[in-house]
């Protein structure tokens, strides 16, 4: 018998890496909550453990009118692993690739595991169109700048534009089973998220409109897909017919997100350091106070408040001001980027490490094809361009205008030249010897 084992495509249709363990044989359906993740997450009611324990809930129903079950686990995955070992005559174990560092090393080690048993992990292409070694310049290195790699991504989906697998009808091939207890929420140690994730806005004219809409966080014109693009409920492939279809600057934000990807796995030190490594140089002052104050969205300044109040209170913030929220932090505070990185880790319901260090690393200047230092946004300017009715300002910032608001806790002028001034003098000094 074949396991297959859930991780980032919590889905049952057009699953690849399920299809292809649905043709090898009859399949159990497995899912790990690691304990290796869930140990370092800092909020109990954390929003993506919620999401994933809905989803597999729907997946197990599924699963168990098809007269199969899915067995969720809780524990370390080389553990569960052995454990699988111990009770099933287990050939093979097929999963969906993951290119992130800590997978990357969870999946050696149970690779190996599986290997001392007479098993075999096989990981297959299921949440990218391309991977990392799929689309390299002439020379066979990495692209490291958006736009020719994008444009190198539209020479070749054309000729090598993975086919959708109708794993969904194959389900015949799933082992018998009665059904088994899903541990709940509480007995993995976390509470329900107040806030329902919302389900992904594929309609057409919505898409076809994104590019006039897509930077006004006032209108609900984006597709919201993000959650359900991190963790697979939805298909890659399907949403790229779509957006080849429907806009192509949706399908370059798709894009982007595999640009991201592929940067992290092949420079595996963007995790935790700069990707510019002259960046590392500059002498963030990292104020505390001012971190907490950005945080919360008490910084005085309305559009990045009501971001910050936006992510707090929904796990969700406009593509748009997670731009300007992240400019204020690296830029006027002059607050390290990764420290802004790790608090959207922790609180973005669509969080996905690539595209999270390469929005930052961007946003830093510290980044492969990244902002110019000198890229410094006024956000009252930016006010002025996407939200000058103050809808979005309005609905999350509602005593703005009034004496409970605070005075803006740094100047702009100011804060830009310090902001100028560091920058410059950290990039033009030499390094140690």
């Amino acid at each position: 018998m074949n396991i297959f084992w859930f991780r980032r495509d919590l889905r049952l249709d057009d699953n690849a890496a399920l299809y292809r363990a649905l043709q090898a044989g009859s399949v159990l359906p497995v899912f790990i909550f690691d304990t290796d993740i869930l140990d370092q997450l800092e909020d109990r009611d954390d929003r993506r453990v919620s999401f994933i324990h809905q989803e597999l809930l729907r997946i197990k129903q599924r699963l168990e009118q098809a007269g199969s079950t899915l067995l969720v686990l809780h524990g370390k995955p080389l553990d569960m692993m052995a454990s699988l070992l111990s009770r099933y005559p287990v050939e093979n174990v097929f999963a969906g690739k993951d290119y992130e560092p800590y997978a990357l090393e969870r999946d050696r080690e149970v690779a190996e595991l599986l290997q001392s048993k007479g098993a075999q992990l096989v990981l297959i292409k299921n949440h990218v169109i391309f991977e990392q070694d799929e689309i390299l310049k002439a020379d066979h290195t990495p692209y490291i700048i958006y736009t020719p790699y994008m444009r190198a991504w539209k020479r070749k989906y054309p000729l090598e534009a993975p086919v959708s697998c109708p794993s969904e009808d194959c389900l015949d091939q799933l082992l018998a089973h009665k059904p088994v207890v899903m541990p709940t929420l509480e007995q993995l140690g976390f509470l329900p998220f107040a806030h329902p994730v919302p389900d992904p806005i594929l309609e057409p004219d919505r898409i076809r409109l994104y590019d006039q809409q897509r930077d006004f966080p006032a209108l609900e014109a984006t597709s919201l897909i993000g959650p359900h693009l991190r963790f697979g409920t939805l298909s890659i492939r399907q949403l790229v017919e779509m957006a080849m279809d429907l806009n192509p600057v949706w399908l370059n934000q798709l894009i982007w997100r595999e640009f991201f990807i592929q940067i992290l796995f092949h420079f595996p030190h963007s995790a935790t350091a700069s990707f510019r490594k002259d960046y590392d140089r500059i002498p963030w002052r990292n104020n505390r106070a001012e971190f907490k104050r950005w945080c919360a969205g008490k910084t005085g300044y309305p559009i990045v408040d009501a971001g910050m109040r936006q992510l707090n209170e929904t796990g969700f913030m406009h593509n748009r001001v997670r731009m300007i929220t992240a400019n204020f932090l690296t830029k006027l505070l002059l607050i390290d980027w990764r420290w802004g990185e790790q608090y959207f880790a922790r609180k973005l319901l669509d969080y996905e490490m690539a595209n999270n260090i390469g929005g930052w690393q961007w946003s830093s200047g510290s980044g492969c094809d990244a902002a110019p230092y000198f890229r410094i946004f006024n956000p009252d300017t930016q006010i002025e361009k996407f939200d000058p009715e103050l809808k979005y300002i309005r609905r999350w910032v509602p005593e703005f205008g009034t004496p409970a608001y605070p005075l803006p806790m740094v100047d702009y002028r100011q804060a830009r030249e310090r902001a100028m001034l560091v920058y410059k003098s950290a990039l033009q000094s030499r390094p140690p010897a």
